[in-house]
């Protein structure tokens, strides 16, 4: 799987100067577009659009102050259909704009090329099952949060903290069915995953139950998911948890990962220094 990801990578370095579509890069590394974006994030740290993004303007940067072609030149070649968005592009990732660059000979930021390979360290506890599961409910309150990818997210936090101790209790009566408990669910968001694209959080439960008339209702489909476990220190059990889902699992097993929301739960000691962390992923099998 890495070695199909990273004639990928070289895919994109070959074309910076040109259109490149996810459904390509996908094909290359032998998975779905979904899965290929899913994966590149967890291995990378960014999103895909912004990596290329960077690397777009790491090599227009090079090109800039070496004043072989005229600023509105480069910025055509790179996809910008103006100079003007290619000067704020330009500034957004060096912090200059592109003429002052070029006359001042400034030094600009640069995006290395990224390879991936596969380090196992064998230091982290992590328990899975595959299991198929019929559609099921998640009931509780809904809300529309903006993607962090590290550290805490304010706006769950803030959310969360705005749920009354009463309808959490209420909540957990209607819990029937696994994962139990409270749990914590992320759907809708867009493929590019990027930081501050927003996304559908629900606190609540899976159930059979009727729902309350205030509380919202997730209608999940059957399918297949993987089921991870992990268990250490707080939070970064449950921090590396999904890190590891890709980073460790995926390239070594024949799944891959499939739209659908994220289910997760978290049992934390008294003192609340330690974690127990359970992550459902929707999944499907690869065949060939």
């Amino acid at each position: 799987m890495l070695e199909r990801l990273n004639q990928a990578m070289e895919y994109i370095e070959q074309h910076l100067d040109q259109r490149i579509e996810v459904a390509e890069l996908a094909r290359i590394a032998v998975t779905s577009e979904y899965h290929f974006r899913r994966l590149f994030s967890a291995l990378a740290g960014i999103p895909l659009s912004e990596y290329i993004r960077r690397r777009r303007l790491t090599v227009a940067g090079a090109q800039v102050l070496a004043g072989e072609e005229t600023l509105l030149d480069v910025a055509t070649r790179y996809g910008y259909g103006s100079g003007e968005a290619f000067a704020r592009a330009f500034r957004s990732v060096h912090g200059v704009g592109p003429g002052e660059a070029r006359r001042t000979g400034a030094a600009l930021r640069s995006q290395s090329r990224m390879s991936f390979r596969l380090i196992v360290e064998g230091s982290s506890d992590m328990r899975y099952r595959v299991v198929e599961k019929e559609e099921f409910r998640v009931v509780g309150r809904k809300a529309r949060v903006p993607l962090v990818h590290e550290g805490m997210n304010p706006a769950i936090v803030a959310f969360i903290r705005g749920i009354d101790r009463e309808t959490v209790q209420r909540m957990e009566g209607l819990s029937d069915q696994g994962p139990r408990g409270i749990v914590n669910v992320s759907d809708n968001l867009a493929g590019s995953r990027e930081e501050g694209t927003e996304l559908d959080y629900y606190h609540g439960v899976v159930s059979g139950a009727a729902a309350p008339e205030d509380m919202q209702v997730l209608t999940v489909p059957a399918g297949t998911w993987a089921v991870f476990e992990s268990s250490g220190a707080f939070p970064q059990t449950l921090q590396y948890l999904w890190r590891d889902v890709f980073t460790q699992w995926f390239p070594s097993n024949p799944y891959r990962s499939r739209p659908g929301p994220e289910i997760s739960s978290t049992r934390l000691s008294q003192d609340g220094t330690h974690a127990d962390a359970e992550l459902w992923i929707p999944v499907e099998r690869v065949t060939g």
